[in-house]
């Protein structure tokens, strides 16, 4: 099985992680062809909402084909994903976008950098690096996540495939600042960065990268509409022409939601 597909999805299980951070795993026939930084479309069950909410794929389970999503309640449509129960369908569309070139990594020192809800979909990234060489898992991966406070999430799980180093806003836990601040404070070694986050963090990201001669893949996080690159209401600014837009843009949904840093005008 390939490419993307619409179907209905059983619930596993549901928790909540954190203050409005729920942990969701799904049943779905497509797990298998699910690259780390893909993400789905959940659509609600109120048909005044024709869109689906797009979802970045937090941990992929093959062998029982099942996919977890990791998500903060932040509108009506995540509002009702928060009160499904085990036993319960959704209607999900996936697997979407383009996931991380984990390749790039082979033979080097990989770091994956996540801030907030941009950490769920590193989990399953630092997985399979830890697979591409299991002789220098988890030595030879880092995991640098930044948090608000020492309200964490996820963070415990990536000890099994990663050295792990965490900031927060207000210092409450590990280095206090944001996730350059830990790359320098702990000294950490990297060859290639694999990041998800807010717009800013990844515009640090990318110079921090620059400035240190190391290659930057980058997940942009942008609200979307359709999911599948119809509508261009996600794009973000390339150096080179769209061919689909003939300007200078990409569509994060479909030409994303990975880009390599050096494409991309932030």
């Amino acid at each position: 099985m390939s490419g993307k597909m619409k179907c209905e999805a059983k619930v596993l299980s549901q928790e909540l992680l954190s203050e409005g951070i729920y942990d969701l795993w799904l049943s779905v026939p497509f797990a298998g062809d699910v690259v780390p930084g893909q993400f789905v479309g959940v659509f609600p069950l109120n048909k005044a909402t024709l869109l689906p909410r797009p979802i970045s794929i937090c941990e992929v389970d093959k062998e029982n084909s099942a996919i977890r999503l990791v998500y903060r309640v932040v509108g009506s449509g995540t509002a009702e994903f928060a009160l499904y129960q085990p036993g319960d369908y959704m209607v999900v569309l996936g697997p979407l976008g383009n996931g991380f070139p984990l390749d790039k990594a082979t033979g080097k020192r990989a770091v994956v950098i996540g801030g907030g809800i941009g950490v769920p979909p590193l989990l399953e990234t630092a997985k399979r690096l830890s697979l591409l060489d299991k002789d220098a898992a988890p030595s030879n991966i880092s995991a640098v996540m930044g948090y608000r406070n020492n309200d964490t999430f996820l963070d415990d799980e990536f000890t099994n495939f990663a050295e792990v180093y965490v900031a927060t806003e207000d210092g409450s836990l590990g280095t206090k600042g944001n996730v350059i601040d830990a790359m320098k404070e702990q000294q950490v070694p990297c060859d290639v960065i694999f990041a998800c986050g807010p717009m800013p963090m990844l515009r640090g990201i990318k110079a921090y990268a620059q400035e240190n001669g190391i290659k930057a893949y980058l997940s942009l996080e942008e609200r979307m509409a359709c999911g599948v690159g119809a509508c261009l209401g996600c794009v973000c600014k390339t150096k080179e022409v769209d061919e689909h837009s003939h300007v200078k843009n990409a569509r994060i949904c479909t030409d994303g939601p990975v880009f390599d840093a050096d494409d991309l005008d932030m």
